[in-house]
């Protein structure tokens, strides 16, 4: 085996030679905890992306706009507070794979995902399940049980969960497509994470997409791990909604204003319920004060309240860098990044990746069954300035974000791993 130094050296020369340059001067990344480097190697944005150095300068003209102008920045602001949601528009389109009218920037995941089964899980007759991964995410957990009592019916009974089989760690596309060939009839709404925040796992979702659809159910995705991480085609695949958090891979700040698709052909009808507000109506006549809504053909139907113009303005400089970049370039990137550590990773014994082998079936994270995950993280970080985060008992996640992780923070994470366990 080539020496530390050597492979520190390789790690190097790939990031010299990588066709897409890396953008970490364009963010601030923290100092390390321990070891002999001076920032830390930071693979969690996964969890919390790190703080673009444009940010700042936004905030402030935003703030120095409300101190010169006050009530009258709703209009006069160098980007009015009136319509500054539409701003946002476009570029979260573009990330997404929609047409702009389909895409509203407002409140949080969960909130979204409350908002789109209001409209969108109406369970009748035989048809009221809904169907998550057996590791979805807790608040999705919480979320569609939730929805369950709602409309009077028995959680247990009513969401299906899905589960690898025997020994597996990820769920088999034609596992769930056998599901709702078979179950269909019975299933109102399939709510699946587009990628896994355990496993890392990307689901086939244009594939599940048709499958549910063909079964007559509604069929929405979680893209909390996904949107800013994969290349997505929302509007292309046919997908009924999608809500996504703008924290983790799109690096907009920590409890950040999220995202939220809904397909043209459900904006364009009328007759879909909702949930309303003040900004849900048409700006046109908003301010006329009626007692009645208008509602838009567009996502914006779906809004409740004036957006908060601090929180979505780290949005905006964030995606203004995915705009500039591209997801297919960024893409790329993950895969030679989440390639070359999960190569740097495969002979250090102690450490099982669960993450699919396969790139097409995986995003930027690889996810690692350890003894005393949290224990390693601590030392990781603590021993070599290495960020990462555990998921109890046994799992610890690296994101290595292609917008500011580089092959020599892999290189470091792999060394750490092989000291530590």
């Amino acid at each position: 085996m080539s020496s530390a130094a050597q492979r520190e050296e390789e790690a190097r020369r790939l990031d010299g030679s990588d066709p897409l340059p890396t953008l970490r001067g364009e963010f601030l990344v923290p100092p390390a905890p321990g070891g002999a480097y001076a920032e830390a190697a930071y693979f969690a944005g996964n969890s919390l992306g790190l703080q673009p150095r444009a940010v700042a300068g936004r905030l402030r003209e935003e703030l120095d706009d409300w101190a010169r102008l006050a009530v009258e920045g709703h209009t006069q602001a160098r980007r009015p507070w009136v319509d500054y949601h539409a701003l946002l528009r476009e570029p979260a389109a573009r990330l997404v794979g929609a047409l702009p009218r389909e895409v509203v920037a407002m409140n949080s995941l969960t909130v979204n995902l409350h908002l789109m089964m209001a409209s969108f899980y109406r369970p009748a007759g035989d048809r009221t399940r809904i169907v998550i991964e057996d590791t979805a995410f807790p608040s999705d957990s919480y979320a569609v049980a939730s929805q369950a009592v709602h409309h009077g019916l028995d959680p247990a009974a009513t969401v299906v969960r899905l589960k690898p089989r025997p020994g597996e760690d990820n769920l088999r596309t034609e596992d769930v497509i056998g599901l709702l060939e078979r179950e269909g009839g019975t299933v109102a709404l399939v709510l699946l994470g587009g990628v896994n925040y355990l496993t890392g796992q990307l689901m086939d979702m244009p594939a599940i997409t048709k499958a549910g659809r063909a079964a007559g159910a509604v069929v929405g995705w979680d893209l909390a791990h996904a949107a800013g991480n994969v290349p997505l085609r929302l509007h292309d695949w046919d997908v009924d909604f999608a809500a996504w958090c703008t924290y983790k891979y799109l690096n907009s700040g920590p409890g950040a204003v999220a995202g939220c698709f809904v397909h043209e052909r459900h904006v364009r009808d009328a007759s879909v319920p909702k949930l309303s507000g003040w900004w849900g109506t048409e700006p046109a006549v908003r301010f006329r004060m009626d007692p009645d809504i208008a509602p838009p053909a567009s996502a914006d139907a779906w809004q409740l309240s004036n957006p908060p113009i601090m929180a979505l303005a780290p949005v905006l400089a964030s995606l203004e860098i995915f705009d500039r970049v591209g997801m297919d370039a960024l893409r790329a990137k993950s895969e030679r990044l989440t390639g070359y550590l999960a190569s740097r990773l495969a002979p250090v014994g102690g450490v099982e990746i669960i993450t699919p082998v396969d790139p097409a079936a995986r995003g930027t994270q690889l996810s690692l069954r350890v003894a005393d995950a949290g224990g390693l993280v601590r030392r990781l970080a603590e021993d070599h300035g290495v960020v990462a985060d555990a998921r109890e008992p046994d799992v610890v996640r690296l994101a290595p974000a292609p917008l500011y992780c580089t092959f020599h923070d892999c290189h470091r994470a792999a060394e750490a791993l092989a000291d530590l366990v």
